[in-house]
């Protein structure tokens, strides 16, 4: 099956309050539809900076805003859409197949990003036009 936008969406994530604070509680399997095998987090990304700009053949991420805010633009080669994420209890589902670039960070955010997959370098697609081989089927 070919990985599209329309399969990455925004997931509500469990809030629970407490006049001390709020939780959120995140299981691989139940909240979101894979195991997590890592985690991992952006933080003090300089203004005007972006991250991102790459691809995975086989990584399911769960991307959350823990702290501020940020976009997230989808390409599948095909369509694109931005996500605006801004609240800790909610997280963007991205599907392998698809590019990402992150942007507009503002002050003081902080990405969370929770990974079906250890780290592994032969699962990035850092080109564009890499990333275009790949979905079109010439899986170089």
């Amino acid at each position: 099956m070919k990985s599209s936008i329309y399969n990455c969406n925004v997931i509500e994530l469990p809030k629970i309050h407490n006049r001390a604070g709020n939780i959120t509680p995140v299981h691989g399997m139940r909240e979101i539809p894979f195991s997590i095998k890592r985690t991992y987090y952006l933080y003090d990304v300089p203004g005007g900076e972006t991250r991102g700009g790459h691809a995975h053949k086989e990584l399911h991420q769960l991307i959350v805003a823990a702290s501020g805010s940020f976009d997230v633009t989808l390409d599948d080669g095909a369509n694109k859409k931005t996500v605006f994420l801004n609240r800790p209890n909610y997280g963007l589902y991205v599907c392998p197949g698809i590019w990402r670039d992150l942007s507009n960070f503002s002050s003081g955010a902080v990405l969370l990003v929770l990974a079906s997959m250890k780290y592994d370098e032969t699962d990035y697609l850092r080109s564009y036009q890499e990333f275009l081989n790949f979905i079109n089927g010439s899986r170089l």
